[in-house]
């Protein structure tokens, strides 16, 4: 299992095997109408932070692929208040086959990496953008 943590966690050949792959197979599979890559399984987002595209790109990704996105705000969950963010990765590990957080704090994001048990993006935090990057 591999977080999308900070770009820099990947050497340029990963980057571009990354970029390659969804142009070529997932995009191609969506454009011919067998868009099953995705199925069953659920993403869930957290988004203490605003957003558009970046909201959009993934929810409509994973609907496009046969699967399934739950978007959370801030208000919706008891992330920092009432619930660590430990607890939050491993119910959201339990329900969901990724996650993908935009909040402030980087160590939130390596904190939630460190236990969830599924594969983490960080979709924003202060200091860095790996989606926006690649």
């Amino acid at each position: 299992m591999k977080h999308f943590l900070d770009i820099c966690d990947f050497d340029a050949e990963t980057l571009k095997s990354i970029i390659a792959d969804g142009n070529k197979s997932l995009k191609g599979e969506y454009i011919c109408g067998v868009a099953k890559s995705l199925k069953d399984k659920t993403l869930i987002m957290i988004f203490e932070k605003a957003s558009t595209r970046t909201r959009v790109s993934f929810e409509v990704g994973m609907l496009q692929l046969g699967g399934n996105a739950v978007v959370l705000s801030a208000g919706d969950t008891q992330l920092g208040r009432g619930e660590t963010i430990e607890d939050t990765a491993n119910v959201i590990s339990r329900y969901a086959k990724a996650f993908v957080i935009r909040t402030y704090k980087d160590s939130d994001v390596e904190t939630i990496a460190k236990t969830a048990t599924i594969p983490v993006i960080n979709a924003l935090t202060d200091g860095h953008h790996p989606c926006q990057s690649i």
